[in-house]
């Protein structure tokens, strides 16, 4: 399993990016993906997840609204948008493959993007 994350950088607050995770090594239309992030000041956090098709998507609360996952599995590829960033968004932010269809457990990660929200 190789799970590579891309289009982290530095924004500015109100800026919006957009994470891209490149999934292989699996079937990826058979399980629900996670983003999850982790900063010195609050440590680990879960971010978001998507089921295997889409049709069912999750956020932590402080993210509703701001971030939107979703998924192309022609693509192998799932993505976080996001907009409104704020200076505690600032992260790495860690791509993670779930155990089952849905927000089941992580069992493979990637290696990280970092995001800076900073004026």
């Amino acid at each position: 399993v190789q799970l590579v994350e891309s289009g982290g950088g530095l924004v500015q607050p109100g800026g919006s990016l957009r994470l891209s995770c490149a999934a292989s090594g699996f079937t990826f239309d058979d399980y629900g993906m996670s983003w999850v992030r982790h900063s010195p000041g609050k440590g680990l956090e879960w971010v978001s997840a998507i089921s295997w098709n889409g049709g069912s998507t999750y956020y932590a609360e402080s993210m509703k609204g701001r971030f939107t996952i979703s998924r192309d599995n022609a693509k192998n590829t799932v993505y976080l948008q996001m907009n409104s960033l704020k200076p505690e968004d600032t992260a790495v932010y860690y791509c993670a493959k779930t155990s089952d269809y849905d927000n089941g457990g992580l069992d493979y990660w990637g290696q990280g993007t970092q995001v800076t929200v900073s004026s």
